[in-house]
């Protein structure tokens, strides 16, 4: 059976405040936090949500949506297996974008860069501030594996609950911290008419070097 579908009538216009080099801060971070700040101001949902996408050696690339759990000036952070097909694909290499997408602002944030793990330390802290459910979920799955099914986790679940009732599971050693160091931002703002705003920031010896580019 073949599928197909026409979307080429699918669009809709972007109703938004335009925005200029002089609009923007030097620095993308504090940029970027402005933004952020905003998308939380108004309570929108996932505000924090972030799609990474990764290639292995072979090129092949693959994406997937999670959470930005801290940044600072030194990069963008989460926490994940690093026996996923993600941790995986940095391993062997560590080039790597997020892409921040807030809908309702008609706002995205493009960054790429390169991750590295995070020390142990720094995610044995977070693992501990998670919820219960979530660090029994954490230690039963190794992620991206094959598994027979969906109850195989659920009894693991339950053992892990039994063996650790006061809910002091451990945190699996390959469940790790991973920080994205930025070489380059985007900051992409929709408008009427798709003469969208886009300005970049490139990292030079100097600092960020900031530019307009055609939409």
């Amino acid at each position: 059976m073949t599928i197909e579908m026409d979307l080429s009538d699918v669009r809709r216009d972007y109703e938004s405040h335009g925005i200029t080099r002089k609009d923007m801060h030097p620095d993308p971070f504090v940029q970027f936090g402005q933004w952020l700040q905003r998308a939380r101001d108004l309570d929108l949902l996932d505000a924090t949500a972030m799609t990474l996408a990764t290639a292995g050696a072979d090129g092949q690339p693959s994406a997937r949506i999670l959470l930005l759990k801290h940044f600072d000036g030194d990069g963008f952070c989460w926490y994940t297996d690093s026996r996923s097909l993600k941790g995986q694909h940095l391993e062997e290499n560590p080039n790597a974008a997020l892409l921040f997408h807030w809908r309702d602002l008609s706002r995205q944030v493009k960054v790429h860069g390169q991750a590295s793990m995070m020390p142990s330390a720094e995610a044995e802290k977070y693992f501990l501030m998670r919820p219960e459910g979530s660090r029994y979920s954490a230690a039963a799955s190794t992620q991206s594996s094959e598994i027979e099914s969906r109850s195989h986790l659920e009894d693991e679940v339950l053992r892990l609950r039994a063996a650790y009732p006061d809910g002091d599971v451990p945190r699996p050693e390959a469940w790790i911290g991973y920080r994205l160091v930025p070489q380059y931002f985007e900051f992409w703002q929709g408008q009427s008419s798709r003469l969208h705003d886009r300005i970049v920031y490139s990292e030079v010896d100097s600092g960020w070097e900031m530019k307009r580019i055609s939409p």
